[in-house]
């Protein structure tokens, strides 16, 4: 007998394992119920979605029943999207309608999300506002010393994600004051930067694209974002495929999957062919052994291998920068990518080769010189990106013991720049097999 109760015990255990790695059902909790009824008195019928913690990705929808190729993953009816008709709809609709020059439809939406937080529990879209992240992990949000850490190609884009929120508030400031009759506290608390930033960063990171019609009320930037509570819980792989649309007939927006899903697992959706870095700089996350993840190489790297006294340097810069040779320059898991090769190969044309420049960005061999220095320098910058990735990993360690603060964005980076090492790894590897098979 006692026998026996140890190998229920263990069967219990293991059971108890195999559920923490699937995930751990979230829908008991308060304000799942609550967001669950006022979805359905909103005309959602439900799905065989649940919330539910996944040990790696954090939040997101388990099945709990197994999906085929084909298969309607969720069905989201069109009053309970968030869309600028929303907006325009509600007690803002007016004071946009007379506001000169037209906001944009992402400021309206911003606004809308700002005011109804505000409202508290007036609001009528409080239950999904309640599940809403409080925070964000896109780039804008990160502190200035974890934002040094990245790539310095993405650095460069964080810091651009960042003038552009800030002209946004600096902008709509005349625009937030003209709804003062709508607040009894002074509007410049309410809409001040950080809410802003917050607002920017939902409908950045959860927004899913359809099409709306131009209105003369807003500015000409297309209005495309459509906010879709519950849906949004879908976490992304690169591993899965989807078709999403709205539905004209049905009014609602449909998911389909393309992939098998088996029942309590996590159900995925994909949000594109995104490298990883793309994915830190819209969505605030970043994926592992992502199949579309590459290393960038900014033209500082490129350029610094090759003498400053070659006659021909600046026309060779002059011809890439024309042809745009000089961007999206990567290694991949594949190895350095053909872009990337034919930059370092017209940068390596000897001075008896440079008429040649326009056979080498068609792809031709102009001489065997030319491919040898080609793999060599290609080497060099692999090797280099590799030492300066291991140093910024080292510098993370560090502050992780030091800014306990900071631990979650940190975290980020160092996932970010653990996948740069293992492709820079892996490219190392193929050059060195290229290198001998040339040898």
């Amino acid at each position: 007998m006692r026998k026996s109760r140890g190998r229920t015990g263990r069967k219990r255990r293991r059971k108890h394992l195999q559920s923490f790695m699937d995930g751990v059902n979230s829908s008991h909790k308060m304000e799942y119920i609550k967001l669950k009824k006022w979805l359905k008195d909103r005309g959602f019928e439900g799905s065989n979605l649940r919330p539910a913690q996944f040990w790696d990705t954090g939040r997101g929808l388990m099945t709990t029943k197994a999906l085929q190729a084909g298969d309607l993953i969720i069905s989201l009816p069109e009053k309970c999207l968030l869309t600028t008709g929303t907006v325009l709809s509600s007690c803002l609709g007016e004071y946009i309608m007379k506001w000169k020059p037209p906001v944009s439809p992402l400021i309206a939406l911003c606004t809308f999300l700002i005011a109804e937080k505000h409202a508290g529990e007036k609001s009528l879209w409080k239950p999904y506002l309640d599940v809403l992240p409080k925070t964000y992990t896109c780039p804008v949000c990160l502190e200035h010393d974890v934002v040094s850490l990245l790539p310095q190609p993405l650095r460069k884009k964080a810091q651009e994600q960042r003038m552009t929120v800030h002209e946004l508030h600096m902008s709509s400031k005349a625009f937030f004051s003209s709804l003062q009759p709508l607040f009894a506290e002074n509007t410049g608390t309410i809409f001040n930067y950080s809410a802003l930033e917050w607002a920017w960063c939902t409908i950045n990171t959860r927004t899913i694209y359809m099409k709306h019609s131009q209105r003369e009320c807003f500015s000409l930037e297309p209005d495309v974002y459509a906010l879709a509570p519950y849906l949004d819980l879908l976490n992304h792989s690169p591993n899965v495929q989807v078709k999403a649309a709205f539905n004209e007939q049905t009014r609602s927006y449909e998911i389909w999957t393309n992939s098998q899903c088996k029942k309590y697992e996590e159900v995925f959706i994909c949000y594109g062919p995104h490298d990883n870095q793309r994915l830190l700089l819209e969505y605030g996350f970043v994926t592992m052994n992502n199949p579309h993840s590459s290393v960038y190489v900014s033209s500082d790297t490129l350029l610094k291998y090759f003498p400053p006294l070659d006659k021909q340097r600046n026309a060779k810069i002059a011809i890439l920068k024309d042809h745009d040779f000089l961007e999206n320059l990567t290694f991949g898991w594949d190895g350095p990518s053909w872009r990337l090769l034919t930059a370092l190969k017209l940068l390596s044309l000897g001075a008896d080769e440079f008429t040649c420049w326009r056979r080498t960005l068609l792809g031709d061999v102009i001489s065997a010189r030319n491919e040898q220095q080609t793999l060599n320098i290609t080497a060099k910058i692999c090797h280099f990106l590799m030492e300066e990735t291991q140093h910024v990993l080292l510098q993370i360690s560090q502050l992780k013991s030091n800014k306990e603060n900071l631990k979650k964005q940190l975290a980020l980076v160092e996932a970010l720049r653990l996948e740069d090492l293992k492709i820079l790894q892996k490219s190392a590897e193929i050059l060195c097999d290229l290198n001998m098979a040339t040898t």
